[in-house]
Formats: structure tokens, C-alpha cells, sequence
């Protein structure tokens, strides 16, 4: 049992929180809420040991550890992955060549009488306490097991860490975190750069192998997936819900609305009290009624409402240009790098008007397949655009076209037009961009809200094809749905390469799946796909 006592953090002068209090008991998977800014990855840290509160304390018990997967991380160039996981025991495997050596010192000397052979005993009978109190288990066939669910070939195992992307990185550090099997783990938005079979693989295994879980993550369907209980950070300070997240939406509506009528009903008797003083103040047989009145509402503790995200907006794309029926047709196309094999054969056409997502494990072609359409890259095959086919394309690198000697507020108020120019600042505050950031230069902003800022600029461009690669890396829960819903109102054809289920259901009908080099094509929703694909593994098996 982990417990928080009165956590305080304050900076330059502002309060993020006080006086949190709350217990972690084995088995709680916990899923930590909360507006962006609101302190969810700073309580996290200090969870973690990686930062100090201003006040209070966090109680762990001895020899129970933590371990922390924050959203940014590198590992080091040095090592394969297969030896960079395996740091995961380096303590144990100490402690083993310790105990060898100390065993080696024992067996030359013949001070048998001398306190330094008597500290050698002390320190061997310890050690080995420890050491032999830790069940055995085959490390390797556990290291390679993490690896493999995460998403990593075998012949992976021996490449470099310097020779994968920063998500791959992330699944290394995640999979080390795993190995050493903590009594709390702590995940900062750990499904972002995960595929959706991976996503799969660490809900199973957050479900059934973990302790207990805190986790910080925009993927509703792994939040509700993973979690029995929902901690809110609001206002700075704490609700704490024994529900997963989609009841605890539920509960909350509940409370704020019974905060909202306690609200109205002090205005009220504030509005009221004040009209009696300034309608009696000068009445002398009214003194003393006036004077205690005066004192109530100086003493008067006010209702506050629970901050409500007021990005309810609805996006509207301006009207999409009519293409022709076809806008993507491809014939046999095929795809190498060097010796490799992305893809071959692949065959298929794209009707007008369909939303269609792209999946399958990272590394399988999707974004490939989306460049060859783009034309940023050569291919083997046919590959055609139908008439009047004008894309708007978004990818993960897509904030490197923003001006940066613009505002936030310049990048869109320079390319809005109709209804949506009165509504710049409200569109700003769906993205989540605060009074506060709409004037700063684009120069000076953190990577996910360029992305955040790039998204907004291309919705309002009049495009009839959309191809949209991992949308929602950086959006919160009510910026994608307003993203969400704007894209079901969207009268074009879209393209989303997506590992976020809920986010993609309801707004899918078709699915194309990537791996074993081929393309295949699903005619069901994301979910009707994911059922299907369990069947095909479990006849796999039986065979």
C-alpha cells in the first residue's frame, strides 16, 4: 500500500494543487484525469521520485519499487535491444556476481577470527537472503517474450537501439519497465506509439500480470479497457472515483450538475443579501441586521464549479470541390527499401465519399502506402488520382510547414474564411490552445502543439480527399471528439492511419489491413475488424 499525505506543488507563485491525499492498493488500475495542465504528469513524477512536492509526502513501503514510463525518453546508443532490455535484472545480476565474489574471498582467507571475515559473513548471509528470496525465473525467455509482445521481430533483437525511431525506444524502456514485474506502475501516455495490436497485448497484460496501475492516456478504449478506478485532478484538487472511466463521466456530470444548482442557489442569496445592505445600510434600526449580513458574506466560504471544458465546438469543414468517383485507384503497386520488402501486389480502389483507416502493426507500410499517393516516393506498379482529386494530408511531421514568425492566432486567422473567422478563438480552445497561447509566435511552441496547430490549419482548407496519419497523438479526449465529429460531417473521402479504436469507430466502414507484405481489405467497421482478426488467431492456434 502506497499512500500520498497533503501534496502541495506551488511555482511562481501559482498553486497546481493542495493538500492531495489519497491510498494505491495492490490490484487498483487507476486512471489519472484532468484537463491538460491540470498536474496529472507533475503527480506523476513525484509518484515516481523523479520530482519534489512543495509540501507533503509520499509513503512507500520498503523493498517495494516503482517504476515510471514518462511521455518523452531516449535510450542509450551503446547497446542491442535484447541487452537494453535485460538491464531490467542488472541489480540481480550484481548482486549474483557479489555473491560470487564474496564467496571467493571466503573460500582463500584464514582470518576466521577477524572482524573484516566476520563483516564478509555478515554481508554474504544478507545478500544471499535477498538473492535467494527472489523467485527463479529464465531471464532471457522473459526478455524475449516482452520484446515479442511489444512488437519486435527476433531479428531485432540484435540491432542497435540507435537504429529505432523514438517510438520504438519508448517500447524498449516499456518493456525493461515490465521485466522488473513493480508494485506500482506509472504510464504517461503509453499507447502513442503503439500499434493496435501491441495496445492489445499491454491491456492483457496491465489486466492480468500488474500490481497496480496508474495511468495518464487519451485512448478512451484502453482507459476503460485497463482501469477500475478514476482519480480526477481539477482545480487543484482531487475526486476520487472507485469507477472506470466511462462511469465516472457519468458521476461526474452528476456532481457538477448538483454543484451548479448550489452555486446558482448562493448567488441568489448573495444577490439577495446585498440588495438588503445597500437597501438598509443608512436605516439606523437596520444597523445591527446590516452589520451581521456584511460579516456572513466576509466569512462566506463560495461554491466553486468544476472546471467544464468549454471546447464543445462544432467544426465545420468548408465545402469539399467534387472529384470524380474514384479518387485512389492502384494496380500491382509495390514497395522496396533496398532488400526489403514493404509490400506487393497491393490492389485497390477508393470510392468517392468512403472513410476508410489504415492498420496494422507499425513498420508494415502503412505511411509508405500514403507517401507512394502522395508521390514523395517511387514505386512499382500503377497508381492513379481521379479527376479533381485535391488531398489534404497531415503527418506526424506536419508541424515543420508552420511559419514560425506567426502567432498562433496569425497561422489560422490568415487562411479562415465564412462563418468560422468569428470563431477563431473558440476553434483555438477546442485544440487547446488558452487565452494565454494564442498570441505566442509559433517559434516558441512544444512539438505537440505545433502538431495541434498544423491539424487546425488543415481543416479549414477546401480539400475533398483527406489522408490523416496518426490524427491524435496530441489530442485530448474532447479535442478528438470535436475532431471526430467534424470529420463524420466531412463530405470527402478520408484516409486515417490510426491505432485509436474508439476514435475510430463510428467514423470507419472499411479497413485495410498492413502485414506479411500485403494489403487486405476488411468491408466492417474498426470493431467488426478486431472481432474478426480474434476468430482468425484462435483457429490459427487450433490448427
Amino acid at each position: 500500500m502506497i499512500s500520498v499525505d497533503s501534496l502541495a506543488v506551488e511555482f511562481g507563485g501559482q498553486t497546481l494543487f493542495k493538500d492531495i491525499s489519497f491510498v494505491i492498493n495492490e490490484n487498483d488500475r487507476i486512471a489519472l484525469m484532468g484537463k491538460n495542465g491540470a498536474g496529472k504528469s507533475t503527480l506523476l513524477k513525484i509518484l515516481a521520485g523523479a520530482r519534489e512536492p512543495s509540501r507533503g509526502k509520499v509513503s512507500v513501503p520498503e523493498g517495494a519499487t516503482i517504476a515510471y514510463l514518462p511521455q518523452h525518453l531516449l535510450t542509450e546508443d551503446s547497446r542491442t535491444v535484447f541487452e537494453e532490455a535485460s538491464l531490467a535484472f542488472a541489480e540481480i545480476q550484481q548482486m549474483e556476481a557479489k555473491i560470487n565474489e564474496i564467496n571467493e574471498q571466503l573460500a582463500i582467507r584464514t582470518d576466521y577470527e577477524s572482524d573484516e571475515y566476520m563483516q564478509l559473513i555478515e554481508q554474504m548471509s544478507a545478500l544471499s537472503e535477498r538473492f535467494y528470496s527472489i523467485e527463479e525465473r529464465n531471464y532471457d525467455a522473459e526478455v524475449e517474450k516482452k520484446l515479442l509482445g511489444l512488437g519486435f521481430k527476433r531479428s531485432d533483437f540484435t540491432r542497435n537501439t540507435s537504429e529505432f525511431s523514438g517510438g520504438w525506444r519508448m517500447r524498449i524502456e516499456l518493456a525493461k519497465m515490465l521485466l522488473r514485474e513493480p508494485d506500482l506502475i506509472l504510464l504517461d501516455e503509453p499507447t502513442n506509439h503503439l500499434d493496435i495490436e501491441s495496445i492489445q497485448w499491454l491491456e492483457n497484460f496491465l489486466i492480468n500480470s500488474a500490481k497496480a496501475v496508474i495511468v495518464i492516456s487519451h485512448d478512451r478504449a484502453f482507459v476503460d479497457n485497463i482501469t477500475n478506478r478514476t482519480i480526477e485532478v481539477t482545480l487543484g484538487r482531487i475526486y476520487d472515483y472507485k469507477a472506470k472511466y466511462s462511469h465516472y463521466l457519468e458521476l461526474r456530470r452528476e456532481r457538477r450538475e448538483q454543484q451548479q444548482k448550489q452555486y446558482d442557489d448562493q448567488q441568489k442569496m448573495i444577490a439577495e443579501t446585498k440588495e438588503f445592505i445597500e437597501r438598509f445600510k443608512g436605516t439606523y434600526s437596520k444597523t445591527l441586521q446590516v452589520q451581521s449580513r456584511v460579516k456572513m458574506l466576509e466569512k462566506l466560504e463560495l461554491i466553486e464549479v468544476d472546471e467544464e471544458d468549454t471546447s464543445a465546438l462544432r467544426l465545420k469543414f468548408p465545402p469539399a470541390p467534387r472529384s470524380g468517383n474514384y479518387p485512389i485507384t492502384t494496380e500491382m503497386v509495390s514497395k522496396s527499401y533496398g532488400d526489403k520488402l514493404v509490400f506487393e501486389k497491393v490492389s485497390l480502389t477508393i470510392e468517392r465519399g468512403e472513410k476508410i483507416a489504415f492498420v496494422g502493426k507499425n513498420g508494415e507500410g502503412k505511411s509508405t502506402l500514403v507517401k507512394c499517393i502522395m508521390n514523395e516516393i517511387q514505386y512499382g506498379g500503377n497508381l492513379q488520382l481521379g479527376h479533381n482529386v485535391q488531398i489534404g494530408y497531415f503527418a506526424q511531421n506536419q508541424a515543420a510547414t508552420l511559419d514560425e514568425s506567426l502567432t498562433v492566432f496569425q497561422t489560422i486567422d490568415d487562411i479562415a474564411v465564412g462563418d468560422i473567422r468569428t470563431k477563431i478563438r473558440d476553434l483555438l480552445g477546442a485544440f487547446m490552445f488558452g487565452r494565454n497561447d494564442i498570441d505566442k509566435k509559433v517559434k516558441v511552441l512544444s512539438g505537440g502543439e505545433r502538431q495541434r496547430l498544423a491539424m487546425i490549419k488543415l481543416l479549414l482548407e477546401p480539400v475533398n480527399l483527406l489522408i490523416l496519419d496518426e490524427p491524435t497523438n496530441h489530442l485530448d479526449m474532447k479535442t478528438k471528439d470535436v475532431l471526430k465529429q467534424a470529420l463524420n460531417d466531412f463530405d470527402g473521402t478520408l484516409i486515417i492511419v490510426s491505432h485509436d479504436r474508439d476514435f475510430l469507430d463510428g467514423l470507419v466502414q472499411k479497413v485495410y489491413e498492413f502485414g506479411n507484405q500485403r494489403v487486405t481489405e476488411h468491408l466492417e467497421d474498426i470493431y467488426g475488424f478486431l472481432r474478426k482478426k480474434n476468430m482468425e488467431n484462435l483457429r490459427e492456434i487450433e490448427k
